[in-house]
């Protein structure tokens, strides 16, 4: 019986780890998908500044 419950306390472990870990994957996606948008952006509006 002491093994199930050591067995369920890793999988719980596991569970939230893995959920930690692609929630920390997704965070650096979005984080670095905003970033690139914004520096498109001030590129697009410095070839607008330069062409006046």
């Amino acid at each position: 019986m002491e093994s199930y419950s050591v067995l369920n306390v890793l999988m719980f472990a596991a569970f939230g780890l893995l959920v930690a870990v692609s929630g920390g994957v997704i965070y650096l996606t979005i984080v670095d998908w905003r970033d690139r948008r914004r520096q498109d952006q001030d590129k697009r509006s410095e070839r607008k500044k330069s062409r006046r």
